[in-house]
Order: C-alpha cells, then sequence, then structure tokens
C-alpha cells in the first residue's frame, strides 16, 4: 500500500479526497496506455485499456461528486504527490504488443491492489464515516476485480496471442 496518510485521522472530507485521487491516479495511467499502444481492432488490448480508463473517470466523478455535496469548494488537504500507485496499474507492465489477455491481467492486478489498499486501510480508520466509506469503496473494488475476472475467463484462446511485429521477416 503507497500512501503517505495517517489514516486515523482521515476525516470523511480527506477520505473522499483520497479515493477521488486514486481514481484520477488510475484514469491518467489506462488513458496513458490506451493512447501509447493505440487501436488495431475491436476488443484489442488499447480498447481494454480505454475501457478501464472511462470506468476510473466515471468512478472518480461520482466520488468528486459525493464530496461537492457533503463540502461544497472546501480545499482538499489530500493531495497527489500523498498518494502513488494505489490502483493505477505498474508504469512498466505495458508493452505495444501485449495481447488482450495480458491487458486484462494487468487490469486485474490494478484492481486487486486497489482492494487491498482499501482493506488494509481500514484497520487504521477511526472514524465511523471514513469506515463505511472504505468498506464501500473496498467492495467496489472486489466487485471490480469479480468483473475482469469474468471477462478473462470468457476471452477466446486468441486472446493470448501477442502481436507480432510487422517489420520482421
Amino acid at each position: 500500500m503507497s500512501a503517505r496518510v495517517d489514516f486515523s485521522k482521515l476525516t470523511l472530507m480527506d477520505a473522499l479526497d483520497l479515493a477521488h485521487l486514486i481514481e484520477v491516479e488510475a484514469f491518467r495511467r489506462y488513458t496513458s496506455f490506451a493512447e501509447s499502444i493505440g487501436h488495431r481492432l475491436s476488443g484489442d488490448t488499447g480498447s481494454v485499456f480505454e475501457s478501464m480508463a472511462v470506468n476510473e473517470k466515471k468512478h472518480g466523478d461520482d466520488i468528486a461528486e459525493r464530496r461537492r455535496a457533503l463540502f461544497g469548494d472546501k480545499p482538499a488537504r489530500i493531495r497527489l504527490e500523498d498518494i502513488f500507485d494505489v490502483e493505477a496499474p505498474d508504469v512498466g507492465t505495458v508493452r505495444w504488443n501485449m495481447s488482450e489477455l495480458k491487458a486484462c491481467q494487468v487490469a486485474l492486478a490494478a484492481e486487486q491492489k486497489a482492494f487491498a489498499f482499501y482493506d488494509e486501510a481500514l484497520p487504521g480508520v477511526t472514524q465511523p464515516d471514513v469506515r463505511a466509506l472504505f468498506e464501500e469503496l473496498r467492495e467496489e473494488e472486489a466487485e471490480h476485480v469479480s468483473l475482469i475476472q469474468s471477462i478473462i475467463e470468457r476471452l477466446p484462446p486468441s486472446a493470448a496471442v501477442e502481436i507480432e511485429d510487422e517489420d520482421v521477416d
């Protein structure tokens, strides 16, 4: 778990800001992966990462709206520098020629990492409303894990084939 946050001192506003930043970080990383890989076919690796970026953006927007409804424009105390790789896939995991299966496995690992973050943070959370939020977010990450696992289970065998370099003879 990579965060420089004292969970015992988190307010609900701080927890919402932290959760939002985690989603922003994941959105940016997935978007970067999708852009760097590009699209070749429907359902290809770039499409997997693009779909994950859309999901992270929606989740982040939902959290931000919830935060605004409760706290208005009150300035955040949690900054992006306070978290690092909580949910976003590791930068070095993506290759231009990776298979759709490998892309899904990278997304699965990221969602498992996010679940572990909330699960490991819970013992340090003392405020009941923050605890309830983290439990809710942990369950959402568990749903994401299950969703990606079901996608992986439905992939055809061809999804494991990496793209060949067309310049190679």
